[in-house]
Parts: C-alpha cells; sequence; structure tokens
C-alpha cells in the first residue's frame, strides 16, 4: 500500500447547514443590524423613559383608581384622580406595572404639578424596572456586536487570497 504525502495544508470550504442559503455575510449583516437595533433601543428608548420615571419621582402624590385597564406594560390603563379640586383621567406610560389590577383597585400615583396629566405609578417612579432594561438591552447589542467581530475575523481568516 502506498502512502501518499500532503504538500501543503488543504482548503476546505465552509460547511453551509444544508438547505439554510445564508451566505457569511448575511449572517455578518443580520448580527449587526441586531446590535444597532438593541443599542437604539436602549438609547432613544429605554434610557429616556428611565429618566421620565425618575422626573416624576418628586411630582404631586395622588389616590387614584384604575379606570380602564388594559395592558399597563403597552400604556393602555387609564387612572382617575383629583388634581387641584378637578377630576384628571390619565393614562400610565408604557411599561408600568399593575396590570393584573382590576378596574376600581387603588393605587398610588405621582403627576407633574403643572400637568396632571403626565402622570406614573408611585412604584415606578425609581425608573429601576426601565434602567434594568436599557441595561439588558445594552448588553444585548454588544454580545451580537461582538458576534459580528468574531464572524468578521473568522471571514478574514478563510478568504482565498488573490
Amino acid at each position: 500500500m502506498e502512502r501518499t504525502a500532503h504538500s501543503g495544508a488543504s482548503r476546505v470550504p465552509p460547511v453551509q447547514a444544508p438547505g439554510s442559503g445564508m451566505k457569511p455575510r448575511t449572517g455578518l449583516v443580520l448580527l449587526l443590524t441586531l446590535a444597532l437595533f438593541f443599542g437604539a433601543l436602549s438609547a432613544f428608548v429605554l434610557v429616556p423613559r428611565a429618566q421620565h420615571l425618575r422626573s416624576l419621582h418628586d411630582g404631586v402624590r395622588a389616590r387614584a383608581t384604575l379606570h380602564k385597564d388594559g395592558s399597563c406594560m403597552l400604556g393602555a390603563c387609564e387612572v382617575e384622580f383629583t388634581a387641584d379640586g378637578r377630576t384628571v383621567i390619565a393614562t400610565l406610560p408604557p411599561g408600568s406595572g399593575g396590570g393584573k389590577q382590576s378596574v376600581g383597585a387603588e393605587l398610588a400615583v405621582r403627576h407633574r404639578a403643572d400637568d396632571p396629566r403626565v402622570v406614573a405609578r408611585d412604584a415606578d417612579t425609581g425608573g429601576g424596572g426601565a434602567a434594568v432594561a436599557a441595561v439588558m438591552s445594552a448588553c444585548a447589542a454588544l454580545a451580537f456586536l461582538s458576534f459580528a467581530l468574531v464572524a468578521t475575523f473568522s471571514l478574514a481568516r478563510t478568504r482565498k487570497p488573490t
């Protein structure tokens, strides 16, 4: 039986999953798009939401009743309370807790003195939930960016020299 010697390293093409049809650059673009999405979500939505909730921490406290229930996480809950002698119906901001409560349930809210329609649940005014979501979204953006960098280096190493 004869032995054959290989005179160099053989190039093996990258393996794709059968039927996947995704090219390596498509995956890289997808990773970068996800990193951009989560970074923008954190910077332009969740951080301002946390700042808005913290700004109401020193607002006027009032006892309110849940006027209209719905998905409080989506901003569909309304509360009714009295401010400056008049009855106000205001919408809780998206991301508010208390979605398990039914219509007529009492809860503490804080509102701006100059505009009582800007309201948030007293328990949400610390901004902690929105801040945690912002950090988690930023971490997801960094993870996808790291995956994209690894994929870029991997593509550069497997590319044939011209």
